[in-house]
């Protein structure tokens, strides 16, 4: 042979894929091994090149690579398979043209790389039909957590449960797959089910087993909790697992994506701020962390979170999504690509979506906001995409259309203040309903007495209906307890409206030494200004015409109250 095939080995399992490329040029085409003579061996040897370029990413050269080697495996004389057999019991595999015509190529593994070049370029239905390819009797694990992936982007969810399902029996602990099956709706106890028993072998080995099966359990159950959007037991769940094993990254994040998602942005952050502290390298949910930032006005850090992320891995969606927070305040269009490119880097990542629609509606852009809220939906609905569509809808004035997605979210989410808050929100929306609003923003704050948000919504609605000493003695109220710059703000609206322009203003003042970014007490100074000059700002409108009944939906509402 022209060039020995164990160097290109040695290269491959070296690492230096390039030179591996480049020597496989030289294998491939030498004229020592033809494929009339020898196509086990030009099998093997493309096969090689093809691992070279997968490597080097060059993934449409390696599924060539890779078909070609296939094409030769197919053509090996059947004839010459008896004499292999004999022949292989004598002697050793020998990389000489004149040994015997076989392959030792398998062929479902090299259709496993097809398909991996294929998902690498994002072609998810072409790598889905070279693994239908595969038999399933000879799929190994890595075969079956791939099928999982593809079935369940192509929306095949019975086969992607099948699949996972099928990694689980074999091994418990593929992360990925406990996730996957979650979001897909499977019951903890059936996830566990597919756990493997470990045979006895002596009573250290056994406590062993269980005391390993046991936190996993819990995790299990911690992200099914997760998925089916009791994010209460799921923190439970992960804080119990954080004991027993302090400062662990991946349960810092789960914690710290959940956190962001019910809105406790502080014990969010500071699970951050942790991780980043631990390993300052991670880029997993940084994105959500970036949000956390923004919503705290803290520039800052986001900027320097955002430098960090661009010199880890400029590729990865987080990233875009970081980017697209930080561009908001400076080019609205700008940022709103930023989002796109996260998309199309990972189209089922969802802040990616969240951070679109949340553009869209401050572009007042409403109905392309309600299809990005309906896109991160379709892939996990959370309680961001539900308030999402709320805001949509009840921009566009859809007041039936956001109550439908306001009751969604209160049945997904039966003890989430946050969701009645929702269905709040909507009646609150036009004149007949704010009775019905008054009791769902009570109820919300009788399940979260600290959710800011809900007393934020009922002191506006008791500004709306007159009833500003109530708005204030509620509002005061919280203020001793959460010294919130939304409280103050909400407080100085209140003053200003009763023409108490004093109290209005330290108020304002207050907000903005908590947090000089705030923009609503930035305009509400504004305003006070008119107002000391003596001129009347503006009133809100109201939509009164909206009223929406619904006899059988009003008692479902009245049940979960």
């Amino acid at each position: 042979m022209d060039v020995p095939k164990d160097y290109m080995t040695t290269l491959l399992d070296h690492g230096l894929f390039a030179s591996a490329q480049m020597l496989g040029c030289f294998l491939v085409s030498s004229s020592s091994i033809s494929l009339e003579t020898s196509p086990h061996l030009k099998a093997e040897n493309l096969v090689l090149l093809g691992d070279a370029l997968f490597r080097e990413k060059e993934y449409r050269r390696a599924i060539h690579a890779y078909k070609q080697a296939l094409h030769c495996h197919r053509i090996i004389p059947k004839q010459n398979a008896s004499a292999v057999r004999s022949s292989l019991s004598a002697s050793t595999r020998s990389s000489s043209p004149n040994s015997f015509n076989i392959s030792t190529i398998n062929e479902n593994e090299v259709k496993f790389k097809i398909a991996s070049s294929h998902c690498a370029l994002n072609e998810n239905r072409a790598a889905l039909l070279e693994m239908e390819g595969i038999p399933s009797k000879a799929r190994n694990l890595q075969m079956n957590l791939m099928m999982g992936k593809l079935y369940r982007n192509s929306r095949h969810t019975r086969a992607a449960i099948t699949c996972y399902k099928e990694c689980l029996r074999h091994c418990p602990y593929i992360i990925e797959a406990i996730i996957a099956l979650a979001e897909l709706g499977v019951a903890a106890k059936d996830i566990i089910s597919l756990f493997p028993q470990t045979p006895t072998r002596g009573a250290r080995s056994t406590f062993d087993h269980f005391d390993s099966s046991r936190w996993l359990q819990r995790y299990v159950e911690a992200q099914c909790c997760i998925a089916s959007n009791d994010y209460k037991g799921g923190l439970e769940f992960f804080a119990e697992l954080l004991r027993r094993f302090p400062n662990n990254i991946h349960i810092l994040l789960e914690m710290a994506k959940v956190e962001a998602i019910i809105g406790k942005t502080e014990e969010a952050i500071m699970d951050f701020e942790k991780v980043r502290s631990i390993d300052p390298y991670v880029i997993t949910y940084m994105d959500e962390y970036a949000m956390l930032l923004k919503l705290k006005s803290d520039y800052s850090k986001l900027n320097k979170l955002v430098h960090d992320l661009l010199n880890i891995d400029p590729t990865r969606p987080e990233v875009f999504v970081a980017l697209s927070v930080l561009w908001e305040r400076k080019d609205e269009r700008g940022a709103l690509s930023y989002s796109e490119k996260s998309i199309r880097i990972d189209e089922r990542h969802i802040p990616g979506y969240i951070m679109k629609g949340n553009l869209f509606l401050s572009m007042n852009r409403h109905e392309a906001a309600v299809v990005a809220f309906r896109g991160a939906q379709e892939l996990r609905p959370d309680l961001r995409s539900y308030q999402g569509l709320v805001r949509s809808y009840l921009a566009i004035s859809k007041i039936k259309e956001a109550l439908h997605a306001a009751r969604e979210a209160m049945k997904a989410m039966p003890q989430s203040a946050k969701a009645l808050k929702l269905v709040g929100d909507v009646h609150a929306s036009n004149t007949s309903g704010r009775e019905k609003a008054k009791k769902f923003y009570e109820s919300a704050l009788r399940l979260e007495p600290g959710y800011l948000g809900a007393a934020l919504a009922l002191a506006e609605l008791h500004v709306i209906e007159g009833r500003n000493g109530d708005a204030v003695s509620l509002l005061e109220r919280y203020l001793k307890d959460w010294a919130d710059d939304s409280l103050h703000v909400k407080l100085a609206q209140v003053f200003a409206a009763t023409n108490m322009l004093q109290d209005a203003l330290s108020h304002y003042q207050a907000a903005l030494r908590i947090n000089p970014q705030n923009e609503a007490a930035k305009k509400g100074l504004e305003r006070l200004e008119k107002q000391l000059k003596g001129v009347d700002p503006d009133a809100p409108e109201e939509d009164e015409e909206n009223d929406v009944e619904d006899a059988d939906a009003d008692q479902e509402e009245a049940e979960l109250l």
